[in-house]
């Protein structure tokens, strides 16, 4: 029995060991308003390899166009900008998207984002290679009061 585990768990990691495992938690989706032209989604990633990946790109059938966006502050007002960089990883680290932070942006909404539906989201990792989420519509979901700062945990902004 403790051959047949350990030839499994082996397997198990020969089989990630070149495509680094990302763990997304946590996600969820809104939009302002049910006639909103845009939306955006919400979610912890961790990077569970020992190398750097790094997200470049999300998809998605409910908008015309899906980036990667975060929030600056310039000249004391906050912007939203693309992250045409995509968003690193380094080994073992949790990223947080969250409100005032780092998302994934919905733009031109093909449809309206209603509570409790499902949006299917595919994550393009550098290393990791696509990753497809039903991430669902939670349009009751508070603001995280320390949703300002770039997301990366163990980091105080």
């Amino acid at each position: 029995m403790k051959k047949i585990l350990l030839t499994t768990a082996l397997l198990s990691v020969m089989a990630t060991a070149s495509h680094p495992h990302m763990m997304i938690e946590d996600a969820y989706a809104l939009a302002a308003s049910p006639n909103a032209k845009a939306g955006a989604a919400f979610m912890e990633i961790t990077n569970h390899s020992e190398t750097a990946d790094r997200l470049v790109a999300a998809s998605s059938d409910v908008a015309a166009r899906v980036e990667l966006h975060t929030h600056i502050e310039k000249d004391g007002v906050m912007r939203m900008t693309e992250l045409e960089d995509g968003i690193p990883f380094e080994a073992d680290e949790t990223v947080l998207l969250k409100r005032g932070g780092m998302h994934v942006m919905f733009m031109g909404l093909n449809r309206s984002l209603n509570d409790g539906d499902l949006v299917e989201v595919t994550l393009s990792f550098e290393n990791a290679g696509d990753v497809t989420i039903e991430v669902p519509v939670d349009l009751n979901r508070k603001p995280d009061p320390n949703a300002h700062g770039a997301g990366h945990s163990g980091h105080n902004h």
